[in-house]
């Protein structure tokens, strides 16, 4: 029998980590391990506990869902477990932070317990929840960022010509379906490209690969949300 994916509750809001709790222990195939009212205790309980996903809050007191994020994806010790960040907004201010500390994906804490389920299974198995939609948006806070805003991203030179085609396209928030279908090539050789890139830009999924193509300039916010509305 498959081992069930074991999930950490990180929350402010002891009624809220009950809640998401008795959810995921009614799932099949998933099991809370515990749960952490701060980013402190979620960093700590990842750490003991070696959880497979955390459903993270943003907002928790002392250190945020943010810098817990940042610990945990930036040490070896936890860096295999897998964050999934809940939000009360819609991409705020400080979703574009998770996604950059290394989170896997975000969603919002009103969503359908079917899909909260779904998306605990799709950052276990290594994906990021980060469907076109959400990345159209995440193109917008990115045109809505002053220039000051877009750190020095990592050095492309190491890419191919087909390679940086396909990061523009993930960018502009196509999916891998999508791509096969514009560079008229199968999806298993777009899996085979997002797989190197990853590799070369030392990103742990397509949420980072969508940041690094904006922060090292290859895209430009402006044109790229201009191409994907018009689509």
């Amino acid at each position: 029998m498959t081992e069930p994916i074991r999930v950490l509750v990180a929350d402010d809001q002891s009624l809220l980590r009950g809640s998401f709790r008795v959810l995921v222990d009614t799932a099949p195939g998933l099991t809370t391990v515990g749960e952490a009212g701060t980013g402190a205790e979620a960093v700590e309980s990842t750490r003991r506990l070696r959880p497979d996903v955390v459903l993270m809050d943003i907002r928790m007191p002392g250190m945020d869902g943010i810098a817990a994020t940042r610990h945990i994806a930036g040490s070896p010790e936890t860096a295999g477990t897998r964050i999934l960040i809940l939000t009360t907004f819609d991409l705020d201010e400080y979703v574009y932070g998770a996604l950059r500390a290394g989170a896997a994906g975000f969603l919002l804490k009103d969503t359908s317990p079917e899909v909260l389920l779904e998306g605990i299974r799709t950052v276990a198995a290594g994906e990021s929840l980060l469907a076109p939609s959400v990345t159209r948006r995440l193109i917008a806070e990115f045109a809505r960022m002053p220039p000051a805003h877009h750190a020095r991203g990592p050095v492309l030179d190491g890419l191919t010509e087909r390679e940086r085609e396909v990061l523009v396209l993930v960018a502009r928030g196509l999916s891998n379906a999508d791509i096969a279908a514009y560079l008229l090539i199968s999806g298993g050789t777009v899996k085979t490209y997002i797989g190197r890139l990853l590799g070369k830009l030392g990103a742990r999924d397509r949420a980072q690969l969508v940041i690094s193509a904006y922060e090292s300039g290859l895209v430009s916010a402006g044109h790229a949300v201009a191409e994907v509305d018009d689509s």
